[in-house]
């Protein structure tokens, strides 16, 4: 299939050819905390086709934005992560994730929640409050690690091995805070 363009000669056309397809920047977010294989990525995108996510691999994959390896016991297993240029998007996820925090209003019953998906304004509620560490959150079952440095933050999947501050919250704490109705409590300093 040709790769479709909007022949603009400016930056943001540009981008927008790469990573504007209905998908794409939500498979970026996916892999933003580590690799992932393609029964989880299907797991964690409710809505989309397998055909979908097939095709926007493949296109992230061609663009460089992420990398297919072979993983587990026989080789068998595809596992995707993000490239250096791929991860270079996660401000961009950050400025989209400010900018529509606002948006999320009331969740409505048909809406799916997967904890994960907080872990960016979380991070910037624990970056507002707390300099420089690194954080372990548990919401419900679901456990990542906020390393915060003077160049910024990262999340990454499971707990960290040696957090300084532990944070553990409900699904509907974990929404509270990421849409500011409440605010962040101290984290458990860690054992």
């Amino acid at each position: 299939m040709p790769r479709r363009t909007y022949d603009h000669y400016c930056a943001v056309s540009r981008a927008l050819d790469v990573i504007g397809d209905r998908w794409s920047l939500l498979v970026v977010r996916e892999l933003s905390s580590g690799p992932r294989r393609y029964s989880d990525l299907f797991a964690d995108l409710p809505g989309i086709s397998t055909d979908m996510l097939a095709t926007r691999l493949k296109e992230l994959e061609r663009d460089g934005i992420l990398t297919r390896r072979k993983a587990g016991p026989r080789a068998t297993t595809a596992v995707y992560q993000l490239t250096d240029t791929g991860a270079a998007l996660r401000p961009v996820l950050d400025t989209l994730s400010t900018w529509g925090t606002p948006l999320l209003g009331e969740r409505r019953t048909t809406d799916a929640v997967r904890a994960h998906w907080f872990a960016l304004p979380l991070g910037r509620a624990l970056t507002d409050k707390y300099g420089p560490g690194t954080i372990t959150t548990h919401i419900g079952d679901t456990a990542l690690h906020y390393v915060i440095t003077d160049k910024g933050i990262t999340h990454h999947d499971g707990p960290a091995p040696a957090p300084d501050r532990e944070l553990r919250l409900t699904l509907s704490e974990a929404i509270e805070i990421a849409t500011g109705a409440t605010p962040l409590t101290d984290p458990e300093p860690a054992d």
